[in-house]
């Protein structure tokens, strides 16, 4: 009988050691997607940045020929998308940072 009882105790750490591996392999895979989202996103901002410079100085070569006021306006214009950018990403940035955290503190 006392078998039977250390046998259950075993099963039972057994189980809860088994249960360690299984959350700590999850958070481990959520780490790993968090990392990967957050790369691919920088990867993203890098390209559109790259775009945004490609067209502004294509822009700038159309309408350098025409006059300085023409590029005054196109450099005011480009700043102008870069601080909407800039704010777009920062209101977004804090709900990302909400989402990412929660997905790392919260084992499904």
């Amino acid at each position: 009988m006392a078998s039977s009882g250390h046998d259950g105790i075993q099963a039972l750490l057994a189980a809860e050691q088994d249960a360690q591996n299984i959350v700590s392999a999850a958070r481990a895979e959520k780490t790993q997607r968090l990392k990967q989202a957050r790369e691919e996103a920088e990867r993203e901002v890098s390209a559109y940045k790259t775009e945004l410079e490609s067209r502004y100085q294509q822009r700038l070569k159309e309408e350098t020929g025409n006059s300085g006021a023409n590029v005054e306006r196109l450099e005011s214009e480009t700043q102008t998308k870069i601080v909407e950018v800039k704010k777009c990403a920062a209101s977004n940035q804090a709900e990302m940072v909400k989402t990412l955290m929660s997905m790392v503190t919260t084992v499904n």
